[in-house]
C-alpha cells in the first residue's frame, strides 16, 4: 500500500519525518505541508486529524481526492496540478467543512523585522509580533508571531482547532526565534494560546501571547484576537496642546485611580471603561485635577495584585471592556483636558503558568539565576533587563501605549527594585554586577532607553519613577548620565510628613524639622508628591484616620495637611477616596465609599480639594517654578513651640507671589505677626477653616494688609489669625 501511495503522490518526505508531521512533533512543518513540486508536479500533503477524506479543490482544475498517508493518522497527500489557489474540503462521519490551507501561504515577516527583532531595538515590536487580523494573499485571517528561540516547535491553538497543537505548527524564522504564521478564516474575538515543545522535546503548558492584545475574562487567560486598526480619535486639540499641560513649569494634579475599585454598580461589577468615559472623567475634570492616574491595567490574573503583577504587558484588561473602548476612555479624557497616566510595571512578573515564566522551556524572559530572577517578597519573577530581545520587548511596550493608546505618561513602578541587585536580599542571596556592585546596569541602560525613546518618538509626554531611594539623577536627561524621567515621586516627603501629621500635636514640637527636612533636596530632582494607595492600605487606614485627636480634629488636621501639601514645591497626586476623607481603608474588591458625601465634613473635604486644585492651577506662584530654588523662600520655619511654618512661593516676574502659613498645633493664633515681601493687600485665597470646608470659620476676613515694618526678614508684615490646625494660603494684590 505504501508503494502504491508513493507511485501516485512521489515520495513526499520519509516516512520518518511524516510521522513526526502527523504527531506534531516536527519543527518544520511547511518543508513537508502545504503545496511542494514532486517530480514537476504540485503536491499537496495536508494534516486533518479526524478527517476521514480530503479533497483539494483547485481554481482552476476542479476537485483532487488526497490520499491518506498509511501509518500516519490524520495525513492527507497527493497531486493538484496547476499553480492557482486551493482550498481543502474534509468529510468525517457526514459532516463536510472547508477551509483554506494555512501551509499554501507565504510568511508575513520581513527580513527586517528578522533583522531589528534579532537586533532588539524593533521600536514597533507590536506591529510584528502578536495577533493580527489582516488579508494575506488575498485571504482573510489571522498573522501569529511569537518569539520563542529555544523551541523544538511552536503551534497556535484554539477553539478554531480544538486545541490540538499538531494542526497549526508554525515557522520558524532563522536565526532570530520568531516563529510564525497565517491563519485564514480566523478574525476578532478569537481565542487562542502558543503550544510549546521546549529543547528537550517537552511539552510546556499553554502560553498566552506576551504581545496579545487582549485577554479571556479572568480566570480564563488564553490571549483573544483584536484588531488595532481604524479608530477615530477626536483629541487632535489636546495631542497638539499636551506638551505645556506635561512641562516643568504646568500646573499637575493628579488623580489615581483603581479602576475595579473606583465606583462599582449596584450588583456588584465594576465600572466599564466606556462608563468611566463619562463618570471618572467628568468627576475628575469637575475636581479640577489635571490628569487620572490608572493603576495598571495591563492584563493580570490576580485581583489582589491591583494589577502589578501583569501577565498581558500589550493587553488592556477585559475587566471593564474591549480595546477600543480603553481608548474610548483616553479619548474622553483628552477631550475634557485631562491627560492619562498609566502604571508601567517593567519590574517583574508574576510566575502563573500560562505567563512567561521558563516560556519555551528556558528562562527566556527572566535571569535564569533566582539570586537574579527571583523576588523573594513577591513571588515574582524580574526580567532579564540584560538581553537585548527582552528589552526591546519592555521598551517596545512603553511605546505601544503612547502610540496606540495616546497615553500621556508612564509612571514606572517599583524603580528601586530594578536599579539595585541587592534589592530586599540578605548577604549571599544577589550576584554583583561585573565590577562587584550592587547596580544592576542593565536595568539602568533599560530605563535610560526607555525615557530616551519615549520622549524622543512621543514629544510632550512624561515618564515618572517611583524610586524609594536617593539614586542620584533620576530625573537628569540620560546625556548627562541619569536616568532620563521627567518625574519622581518623592517617597521620603511623604513618609516624614505622614508621620509628622500622625502625632498628636502637643507633641509635634519634637518633630518641627520632619515638615521641613523635605525642602533640604526639594530641587535635586523633579518630584511628584504623592499620596498613593500604598498609603491607605494593608492596614495603614485611611488618611482620615492616620490623623490625630476626635472627628473634629481628624478632619480639621487632614484640611490642613492637604492645604501644606498643595501648596509645597512638586506636582501633586492624590488617590481616590482621600480627596472626600473616605474613613475605610482602601479594599480592592469594594468600592469608594460615596455615600460619605451626605455627610457635610466629608462633602466640605472634597470642595477643598477642588478648591486647591483651583487655586494651585490658576496661580502661577504655586507651579511655575516647581522645581527651581528660586520658586521658594522660607519665611519661618523654626517656630517649633507653636508649630506653625510659613513660605514664600514666586511664579514668574510678573506673576503675584504667594504665601503659605500652617498652624499644626490644636491653638489659635489671633495675632501672628507674620514677615512679607511686599507692602499692601494680600488676599486670604483659601482657608482650610473656611466653614465651606468644614471647619469653624476662623481667619482674616478675606485678607490682610501688609505694612512697611520688616519681620522675618521680609520687607513688609501683617498680623495674621491663624486657625487651629489650619492652612492659610495668601495671594498678593499689586495696587489694590
Amino acid at each position: 500500500m505504501l508503494s502504491d501511495i508513493q507511485s501516485r503522490t512521489g515520495p513526499v518526505a520519509p516516512q520518518d519525518v511524516l510521522h513526526r508531521i502527523a504527531s506534531g512533533t516536527h519543527g518544520d512543518p511547511f518543508a513537508v505541508l502545504g503545496p511542494h513540486a514532486v517530480a514537476d508536479v504540485r503536491h499537496v500533503t495536508a494534516l486533518m486529524p479526524g478527517a476521514e477524506t480530503v479533497d483539494a479543490l483547485a481554481d482552476p482544475g476542479g476537485v483532487h481526492r488526497l490520499s491518506p498517508v498509511p501509518g500516519c493518522a490524520g495525513l492527507f497527500s497527493g497531486p493538484v496540478p496547476g499553480e492557482g489557489a486551493y482550498r481543502l474540503r474534509a468529510a468525517a462521519k457526514g459532516t463536510v467543512w472547508e477551509t483554506d490551507d494555512p501551509y499554501r501561504f507565504g510568511p508575513v515577516l520581513g527580513a527586517l523585522d528578522e533583522h531589528l527583532i534579532g537586533r532588539g531595538d524593533h521600536h514597533r515590536l507590536w506591529e510584528a509580533l502578536g495577533a493580527h487580523a489582516m488579508t494575506h494573499e488575498g485571504v482573510a485571517g489571522t498573522h501569529f508571531a511569537v518569539w520563542a528561540p529555544n523551541a523544538r516547535r511552536v503551534s497556535v491553538v484554539g477553539p478554531f482547532n480544538q486545541w490540538d497543537g499538531r494542526r497549526h505548527v508554525m515557522r520558524r524564522r532563522g536565526v532570530s526565534g520568531v516563529w510564525e504564521i497565517f491563519l485564514p478564516g480566523i478574525g476578532e474575538n478569537a481565542s487562542y494560546k502558543y503550544e510549546i515543545l521546549g529543547p528537550d522535546g517537552a511539552l510546556q503548558p499553554l502560553k498566552a501571547d506576551p504581545v496579545g492584545f487582549g485577554s479571556e475574562h479572568p480566570p480564563a487567560n488564553a490571549s483573544v484576537v483584536h484588531d488595532l486598526r481604524g479608530y477615530g480619535w477626536s483629541d487632535d486639540a489636546w495631542m497638539q496642546d499636551r506638551a505645556g499641560r506635561n512641562a516643568r513649569s504646568a500646573p499637575i494634579s493628579i488623580y489615581e485611580v483603581h479602576l475595579a475599585s473606583w465606583k462599582r454598580r449596584a450588583d456588584g461589577r465594576a465600572i466599564s471603561y466606556v462608563e468611566a468615559a463619562e463618570e471618572l472623567v467628568d468627576y475628575v475634570a469637575a475636581m479640577g485635577f489635571t490628569h487620572i492616574e490608572l493603576m495598571p491595567v495591563s492584563e493580570y490574573p490576580f485581583d489582589g495584585s491591583w494589577g502589578y503583577q501583569p501577565v498581558g504587558l500589550y493587553a488592556p484588561t477585559v475587566r471593564h471592556g474591549p480595546p477600543h473602548e480603553f481608548r474610548d476612555l483616553v479619548d474622553a479624557a483628552h477631550r475634557k483636558g485631562l491627560g492619562v497616566i498609566l502604571d508601567w510595571v517593567a519590574a517583574h512578573f508574576p510566575v502563573d503558568a500560562h505567563g512567561l515564566g521558563q516560556f519555551d522551556g528556558t528562562a527566556l524572559y527572566e535571569y535564569a539565576d533566582p539570586r537574579e530572577g527571583f523576588h523573594q517578597d513577591w513571588n515574582t519573577l524580574i526580567y532579564n533587563f540584560g538581553r537585548t530581545e527582552v528589552a526591546n520587548f519592555l521598551t517596545a511596550n512603553a511605546l505601544y501605549w503612547l502610540e496606540e493608546y495616546h497615553i500621556d505618561g508612564l509612571r514606572a513602578d517599583a524603580v528601586a527594585s530594578m536599579l539595585y541587585r541587592d534589592y530586599s536580599r540578605k548577604d549571599g542571596e544577589w550576584v554583583p554586577n561585573k565590577d562587584g556592585g550592587r547596580e544592576n546596569y542593565e536595568a539602568i541602560a533599560l530605563l535610560q532607553q526607555m525615557n530616551t525613546l519615549a520622549y524622543g518618538t512621543h514629544p510632550g509626554t512624561l515618564t515618572a519613577a517611583e524610586e524609594s531611594t536617593a539614586y542620584p539623577g533620576v530625573t537628569r536627561p540620560v546625556d548627562q548620565g541619569g536616568l532620563g524621567f521627567g518625574y519622581k515621586w518623592n517617597m521620603g516627603w511623604m513618609h516624614d510628613t505622614l508621620g509628622y501629621m500622625a502625632e498628636d500635636p502637643v507633641h509635634r514640637r519634637h518633630h518641627h524639622n520632619k515638615m521641613t527636612f523635605g525642602l533640604t533636596y526639594a530641587f535635586s530632582e523633579n518630584f511628584i508628591l504623592p499620596i498613593s494607595h500604598d498609603e491607605v492600605v494593608y492596614g495603614k487606614g485611611s488618611m482620615l484616620t492616620k490623623m490625630p485627636g476626635d472627628r473634629a480634629a481628624q478632619f480639621a488636621n487632614l484640611r490642613a495637611f492637604y492645604g501644606f501639601m498643595w501648596a509645597q514645591p512638586g506636582k501633586k497626586l492624590l488617590f481616590m477616596g482621600q480627596d472626600f476623607a473616605q474613613e475605610a481603608e482602601w479594599a480592592y474588591a469594594g468600592s469608594l465609599d460615596w455615600a460619605a458625601l451626605d455627610r457635610p465634613e466629608h462633602a466640605g473635604m472634597q470642595r477643598l480639594v477642588r478648591d486647591l486644585n483651583t487655586l494651585y492651577r490658576g496661580t502661577p506662584a504655586l507651579h511655575a517654578l516647581d522645581f527651581s530654588p528660586e520658586g521658594f523662600q522660607w519665611i519661618e520655619a523654626d517656630d517649633a513651640d507653636r508649630s506653625v511654618y510659613a513660605w514664600l512661593r514666586r511664579g514668574g516676574p510678573d506673576d503675584p507671589n504667594a504665601v503659605v502659613v500652617c498652624n499644626f498645633s490644636p491653638v489659635e493664633q489671633p495675632a501672628y505677626r507674620l514677615g512679607l515681601p511686599a507692602p499692601g493687600r494680600w488676599r486670604e485665597a483659601l482657608n482650610t477653616d473656611a466653614r465651606i470646608y468644614g471647619g469653624q470659620g476662623r481667619g482674616n476676613m478675606g485678607g490682610v494688609a501688609a505694612e512697611a515694618r520688616p519681620c522675618h526678614g521680609q520687607a513688609a508684615s501683617a498680623r495674621l489669625c491663624l486657625p487651629p490646625l489650619s492652612t492659610v494660603i495668601l495671594v498678593h494684590e499689586p495696587g489694590a
